[in-house]
């Protein structure tokens, strides 16, 4: 499956592979953008929605294997030999699985916030009762839709970051998928090591990456970094970005 996509060339004139950022769940193509903003003045930069998000093909299928071979094919499309895959959450998943179809051609890899494991906890019950309400109550206002997701989520970061996706009274991510398939998000398959560099960034008040991970990260990701941004939580590229684009730079 094509992506949309947008891809943004160097600043100066390079041959280093191309960065390829990767948003995580109800994001959409923008959300990595402090990243490719800094990142463009050496390399090209590709950002891409994943399918059901942002203005991608919506379906009924969504697996780690499906949305990996959708950002392959769209690689496939523009020519993209050589790459540098950089995933938040859940993008962090499809980078790490689409590092294991690929390795030939991942020059390095960077997950931000996320694990290669499966996990128990439901992040999202309130943000998918949030997003039901807002669809239900056929909100047609951002006003209106605020209004009701504040009935559900209390942290205004979260909802602006939803808002993002809210266009001429629909949600631009496919609610329903990706509720039917929360557990294949939740999920991680069983993949061969990956044996390029790695780069794990966590936040340090995150649950995500949890220090119980570290020999499972190891194990499938055998020359992987592992860092913590102190003070900062899930969504730690927004909340301390400086920190993580320093971090990058010097992997890179």
């Amino acid at each position: 499956m094509l992506l949309n996509y947008d891809l943004q060339p160097a600043a100066t004139d390079t041959n280093l592979p191309t960065v390829v950022l990767i948003h995580g769940l109800f994001g959409s193509i923008g959300n990595l953008g402090i990243l490719a903003r800094t990142l463009k003045s050496t390399h090209p930069v590709l950002q891409v929605d994943l399918r059901n998000h942002g203005l991608s093909p919506q379906t009924e299928e969504m697996n780690y294997t499906l949305m990996s071979q959708d950002v392959l094919d769209t690689l496939d499309h523009l020519g993209i030999q050589q790459c540098i895959l950089i995933g938040h959450s859940m993008g962090g998943k499809v980078a790490m699985r689409l590092a294991h179809l690929m390795p030939e051609r991942v020059a390095k890899l960077v997950v931000l916030d996320i694990a290669p494991v499966a996990y128990s906890v439901r992040h999202h019950d309130a943000v998918l009762q949030a997003l039901f309400a807002v669809e239900q109550a056929q909100a047609t206002s951002r006003t209106e839709a605020t209004q009701i997701m504040r009935q559900f989520l209390h942290e205004e970061m979260v909802i602006q970051f939803l808002m993002k996706s809210f266009a001429q009274g629909n949600w631009r991510f496919n609610i329903h998928a990706i509720d039917r398939h929360y557990a294949d998000i939740l999920s991680w398959p069983e993949q061969p090591a990956f044996n390029q560099d790695t780069l794990f960034i966590r936040g340090g008040h995150s649950s995500y990456v949890q220090a119980s991970y570290f020999s499972r990260i190891q194990t499938q990701f055998p020359l992987a970094k592992i860092e913590t941004i102190e003070g900062a939580g899930h969504w730690l590229h927004a909340e301390k970005p400086d920190q993580v684009i320093a971090l990058i730079q010097d992997f890179l």
